[in-house]
């Protein structure tokens, strides 16, 4: 226990909560998810295992990774770049975990019981309905290029998206897209010339969205967005998914290998799974898995776990995309 505020000083921790159990157990959750959207899920499992103290670290994809390969004792890992997680798996940082609930996922929702998703979160664009008044609202990248082009005066300086040599998720939704539209180059370019702000969380340029401070964020998290929006009586924001394409990611847990209470942390992926799988959303922010479905219809499917996630972690691959984006965001 000693050794446990070292631990969390050497990290970039942006959020931090303990439950205090009854017992000597600690159960060590490091995770993307903000504590806002999460702590439900805690306080229940708290209340159904009063004698287990959690303690939850929030961190960035890209510090969860580096800590759970640099052997952080963590007991769950949680997050939303499906990548950097798999890659942690492919390299034998994770714990095999079989129980009922595990049985019950749909085979695309885990791999080798070593990793398991439990939501489905496609990403948004998030507008400002003030900054967008009188203006055509866009469905497709070509309406959002050509809305850009033709307003520059209005999205100049006013533009949020992830500055992807930082976000894991940002990197896995650029690399991603991409991969599946031309018209991603061509927006990056449009968007680079307006002076876009770089942002590493969905939360942070889903906030400046709804203060005006941005007309519009790129590629948020939707499950976020609905979260804000439900808190924003005022109209202020609007979500917009695209009909050419839409990003779908699944949340994940994994065990790391250096937990030290295994057998606690697969409860809690249990518990996280068995909440994925229920038939409605119900009040957690977070959508289920079930939500595909809805997905499906339109057209779109969750980015697949296995090998092909780790093309863009290759580090000739990763300088070469990002030497790419930096000349298309970073224009003088």
């Amino acid at each position: 226990m000693s050794l446990w505020p070292t631990l969390l000083a050497a990290l970039e921790v942006e959020e931090h909560r303990r439950y205090e159990g009854t017992g000597s157990r600690t159960l060590r959750i490091i995770s993307t998810a903000d504590l806002e959207v999460f702590a439900p899920v805690l306080e229940d499992f708290h209340a159904d295992n009063p004698g287990l103290t959690l303690d939850y670290a929030v961190a960035s994809s890209v510090e969860l990774h580096r800590a759970i390969r640099d052997g952080a004792r963590f007991d769950v890992a949680i997050s939303s770049a499906m990548d950097l997680q798999f890659q942690l798996v492919n390299d034998g940082y994770a714990r095999s975990h079989r129980s009922p609930v595990v049985d019950a996922l749909p085979d695309w929702a885990r791999w080798l019981d070593r990793i398991f998703a439990f939501t489905t979160e496609p990403a948004v664009v998030v507008i400002s309905t003030e900054r967008f008044a009188g203006l055509p609202v866009p469905t497709t990248r070509q309406d959002l290029i050509d809305v850009l082009r033709d307003n520059p005066e209005r999205f100049r300086d006013a533009i949020g998206t992830y500055d992807v040599r930082e976000s894991g998720l940002g990197y896995l939704f650029a690399t991603q897209e991409a991969r599946a539209t031309d018209a991603y180059w061509r927006l990056a370019e449009v968007m680079g010339r307006l002076g876009p702000k770089l942002y590493c969380c969905s939360g942070q340029m889903i906030d400046d969205v709804a203060e005006g401070r941005l007309a519009l964020a790129y590629n948020v998290l939707g499950s976020y967005a609905a979260e804000r929006v439900t808190r924003d009586s005022g109209g202020r924001v609007r979500i917009l998914r695209m009909t050419d394409f839409s990003n779908v990611i699944l949340r994940t847990a994994i065990i790391p290998s250096a937990s030290g209470d295994p057998q606690s942390a697969g409860r809690f992926v249990d518990r996280l799974l068995a909440i994925g799988l229920r038939d409605a959303p119900g009040d957690w922010a977070l959508p289920p898995l079930g939500e595909t479905r809805e997905i499906a219809r339109a057209g779109f499917g969750p980015i697949r776990l296995g090998p092909g996630l780790m093309v863009y972690l290759d580090p000739l691959n990763r300088q070469a995309f990002l030497r790419e984006w930096v000349n298309a965001i970073e224009q003088q």
